[in-house]
């Protein structure tokens, strides 16, 4: 992870559309089997799935069963929790020229400066 951009806590749910096919695309097999922990700011104890642009730092508020229900309830994704073959096609297709979906998830820095969104 880049040490000069901005890093944003966020909710997925409010993401535009466009940047949470993006993270379909980086997590087409759900997002449960990814998620991080961190301290916040006040302290707590907070899990996330990390997602990094060409701008920004990500990290998506969520539980464990927080992330499984919103693959259940997408349906991009089938029964098994996988993003359909034809979104993801279409969805490569979209994105295709955007260097940052190559390239693969960033770990934990542990860095635990990051602005809550």
């Amino acid at each position: 992870m880049s040490q000069n951009k901005p890093r944003v806590i966020k909710d997925f749910n409010k993401l535009e559309p466009e940047l949470q096919e993006q993270i379909k695309l980086t997590y087409p097999f759900g997002f449960s089997d990814h998620l991080i922990t961190f301290t916040n700011k006040d302290g707590l104890l907070v899990s996330a799935l990390p997602f990094e642009t060409d701008e920004k730092y990500y990290l998506l508020r969520m539980t464990e069963r927080e992330a499984i229900k919103i693959i259940e309830a997408d349906e991009d994704y089938d029964d098994d929790g996988n993003l359909k073959q034809g979104v993801r096609d279409e969805y490569e297709e979209k994105y295709s020229d955007l260097d940052y979906l190559a390239d693969s998830v960033a770990d934990d820095d542990g860095d635990d400066s990051y602005d809550d969104d």
